[in-house]
């Protein structure tokens, strides 16, 4: 492999190790029911807050949809984060597997 490859594919690595760090460190917010529960979720799928409107539970009955909505907004922003990552490592790809044509 001729050096000025190799330093293409250095940089290009390094470009990707920062991109996922950045990644890692956002912090990506989900939310289901209208608002009424909100998590804040970091990109290497730490749970970092969930919050919840004060008039989400008037009843007992209303606890089973609570967990619903928790659960929702968390999925919510997991999904979030896949999406951000995956249209971010696709510059380092070209849409395909590997690395982009090498």
């Amino acid at each position: 492999m001729n050096p000025a490859m190799l330093n293409k594919l250095k940089k290009m690595q390094k470009e990707m190790m920062d991109a996922q760090q950045k990644l890692e460190e956002a912090i990506f917010t989900g939310s289901a029911g209208g608002g009424m529960v909100v998590c804040e979720v970091r990109g290497s799928k730490e749970v970092v807050s969930v919050k919840i409107a004060e008039d989400a539970i008037e009843s007992k009955e209303d606890l089973e949809m609570l967990q619903d909505t928790i659960v929702a907004a968390l999925n919510d922003a997991m999904k979030k984060i896949d999406t951000e990552t995956n249209d971010t490592m696709r510059q380092f790809t070209g849409g395909f597997g590997g690395f982009g044509g090498f």
